[in-house]
Order: C-alpha cells, then structure tokens, then sequence
C-alpha cells in the first residue's frame, strides 16, 4: 500500500508523458485565454472588418460633402471649310485648323436629396456596431472553444492519472500473483489472468495518452500559438459556479446576447434604407460651381483666337414624376424586408430562450451529477484500498479485486466527465446571455 502511495504521489507532482525530462510548464485558463485574445486568426480577421467598418464612416461616405476636382478638356480638328458671307462672297480653306482648351476647377456638391445621405450616414454608423456584434460573437465563439478544450484537457489529465494509478496497481497485483504462485498458495491461471489484466490496462493508458496528446494539439490551434509546444500541464481543479438563476439569466438576454442584439441592429439597417428608397420621391437640388480658363483657336473664320477665364455657378434641381412603378416596387420589397427583420428578431428571441431553458436544466443536472459522483469515488477509493489490503494478504479472489479496481477507475471517469459537464453548461449559460469571463 505505501509503494502505490508513493507512485501516485510522484506522478501528481508532474506527468511527464516521455515528452521532457525537465517539469512542464503550467498553462493556466487565464493565460490561454489571452494568448487567444491576442493570437486568434479568427479574432483577428473580425477585429480588421470591424476597423473597416470604422474607416467607413465618414460624412463623405454619406454624399454631404461637396467634390471639387480639376478638369481639362482638349478638342482639335481638321476641316475642309467654305463659309459664303452674306455680300455673296465665299471663303475656302482645306484642313484648317479649329483647337479649343477648356480647364479649370469643378465643385459639385449636393444640397439636398430628400434626408437621403442622413439615413446613408446612420446606417454606415449601425453598420460599426454590426461589425463590434460580430467580433464581439467571434470572441464569445473562441473563448467558449477554449473553455471547452481547456477543461476537456484538464479531464484528460486527471483520466490519465487514474488509469496510470490502476496500471500500477496491476502491476503490484502481478508481483503478488508471482510471489503466491511460487509459494504454491496461488495457481498459475491467476498468474495469466494478472497479466491479462496488466495489459488491458496498459492498452487503455496508451489510448488515453494518445487522445491526451492531440487534446494539447487542439487546444494549441484554438490559441493559435506554436502546435509543437506541448510540454505543458493545465490545471487540474475544475472551479463550478452554482449560484446561477435562470430568471436572473433571462432578465440578461436582450441586453446582453450579441445574436440577439444583432438582429435588432439588422432591423434598423432595414429601417434606414427603408428611409433612403423614401428619399427618391423628393426633389433633388445639386450646386455646381467653379473656376475655368478656355481657349481656342480657328483657321478661318471672323475670330482667329480667343481665351478667357472667370467663375461660373449655377444649380441642378430633378424631380421624378413617373419611372414605371419602379419606386413604389422598391419600397413594398423594402417594407416586407422590415417585417422580416422583426420576425428575425422574435425568432432568435425565443430560440436563444429556449436554447437557455434547457442549458440551465442540463446545468442543475450536471451539479446534483458532481455531488453524486464525487461522493462515489470516494467510496470507491476507499473500497480500493481495503481491497488491497485484504489481496495482499490473500483473504478475498482476484475477481473481487479486479471489480474494486475497475469500479475505482469508472468512478474516476464518471466524476470528472460530471464535472467537465457541469463546467461546460455552466459556459454555454453564459455564453447564451453574452457574459463569459474572459
């Protein structure tokens, strides 16, 4: 009993899993989430949009400023001209020549267009929040991916530690087997049966160290951090929170759930552009002005070349009495769009207080599954011990063993898959109503 105490003493204080001879290093929650934060690609793509998004909103954007730009135009041609004057007499000329230049300043600038560039400019600053929503939900999906990984990697871990317990303890078995055997109290079919078992049991903790493996492989590519840096531990508590209330969670919902509060502004982007399809049945006044210099220049005629320069101003204003129904088809489609954004809106409400209502019965489940199962595998610790005790001095049969060993490791299993259960409908609550800890 005091060499199997020893032994798992010693494999608590490190696993060192053939990887390294030196201690590996302890990966926190914390520190995986920041390194996601920081190093994610999926993050980092939705934190680009959203400061395209940001660049995007701009008066301009929006058509309120004016455009002034520089323009020149050239024209040059070749003629043969007969011009006749008005005492009879005729003029003629083959190729003459005829150039006119015109350049200058040109300012174009819209005064008013029916509020449409108004509800161009609100839509461009919904469309930022959208892009913060969408990070915003990006970063909810990988750290609830980090949450998951991280404590099925913890599971692992401790999983690891019993099946290399139960190992240990076969191998003790089969020292004990050999020594009876030799004295004659013991016959050799216990002897292959131990042996068997030792196997099994070794079979099973080399399946467990490789899926151990790729779960530090997986949870390295959710942190996007270097896949080969797999000398590590995580930690090994699994810290529940049982104070969570479902009405407490559903007063959180609209104010707080990123999906939901996206199908409102997606609601409102409707609205808006509702608004500018409205603003085409108004007029239209436009101001264009500007500062040009011309010249020009003709081979034959009473004036041989010419220049000037000066301002000029003057303004645009259209009305659209008639386009073949085109604008009140556009605004039906516009108002069925609306509707179908309030639907949207009702209908991720209730899918995500559904989705909550049963999370939170999965969550009150899982808690009375820890209560249970951690008092099981204390029972079931303790039933190991005495076990041994009593096949150390070969008062019960190596069946009875067998059965408190295996007992020993299910109830190891079962209480950390009860845990990593509660942990994660613990998360999925908290992710429902967007208030994760990060």
């Amino acid at each position: 009993m005091k060499y199997l105490l020893s032994t798992i003493t010693l494999f608590l204080l490190g696993i060192q899993m053939g990887f390294a001879q030196a201690p590996p290093a302890l990966l926190t929650l914390e520190e995986a989430l920041s390194q996601t934060l920081e190093n994610n690609f999926d993050i980092q793509l939705a934190a680009n949009n959203l400061k395209i998004n940001e660049a995007n909103v701009y008066r301009g954007n929006a058509g309120m400023l004016p455009s002034l730009a520089l323009v020149a135009n050239s024209n040059d041609n070749f003629t043969n001209t007969t011009q006749t004057q008005s005492d009879g007499s005729s003029r003629e000329l083959n190729n003459s020549k005829n150039n006119s230049l015109n350049y200058g300043a040109a300012l174009n600038w819209t005064l008013f267009d029916g509020f449409k560039m108004f509800a161009k400019y609100d839509e461009l600053k919904q469309t930022q929040v959208q892009g913060q929503k969408l990070l915003q939900i990006k970063i909810l999906e990988k750290v609830n991916e980090v949450y998951t990984v991280y404590y099925d990697l913890v599971q692992q871990q401790k999983l690891f530690t019993a099946l290399d317990t139960a190992v240990v303890i076969s191998k003790q078995r089969l020292e004990i087997a050999e020594n009876r055997y030799q004295i004659g109290k013991a016959s050799k079919l216990e002897v292959l049966n131990a042996k068997v078992d030792l196997n099994t049991d070794i079979t099973t903790l080399t399946r467990q160290k490789e899926y151990y493996y790729n779960t530090k492989v997986r949870l390295n590519r959710v942190i996007s951090r270097d896949t080969f840096k797999l000398d590590f531990i995580v930690e090994s508590n699994v810290a529940i929170n049982w104070d969570l209330k479902l009405v407490d969670l559903l007063l959180q919902l609209d104010a707080q759930n990123p999906d939901l509060q996206l199908a409102i502004i997606n609601a409102d982007i409707a609205q808006l552009q509702y608004k500018q399809l409205r603003a085409d049945r108004y007029p239209t006044l436009l101001l264009n002005s500007g500062y040009t210099f011309s010249e020009s220049e003709s081979s034959l005629g009473f004036v041989s070349k010419s220049s000037g320069r000066g301002w000029n101003y003057g303004f645009t204003a259209r009305l659209n009495l008639f386009d073949g129904q085109r604008q009140s088809q556009k605004e039906k489609i516009a108002r069925f769009e609306i509707d179908n954004a309030q639907i949207l809106i009702e209908r991720q409400r209730q899918y995500i207080e559904s989705e909550l209502m049963m999370a939170f019965q999965t969550y009150s489940t899982n808690l009375e599954l820890v209560n249970l199962e951690g008092k099981n595998e204390e029972i079931a610790k303790q039933n190991l011990e005495i076990t041994l005790d009593k096949f150390e001095i070969g008062t019960i049969s190596t069946l009875e063993f067998r059965t408190a060993q295996l007992n020993y490791v299910n109830a190891v299993v079962r209480n950390n898959n009860a845990q990593y259960q509660a942990k994660l409908s613990e998360v999925i609550l908290k992710v429902l109503v967007g208030k994760l800890d990060i």
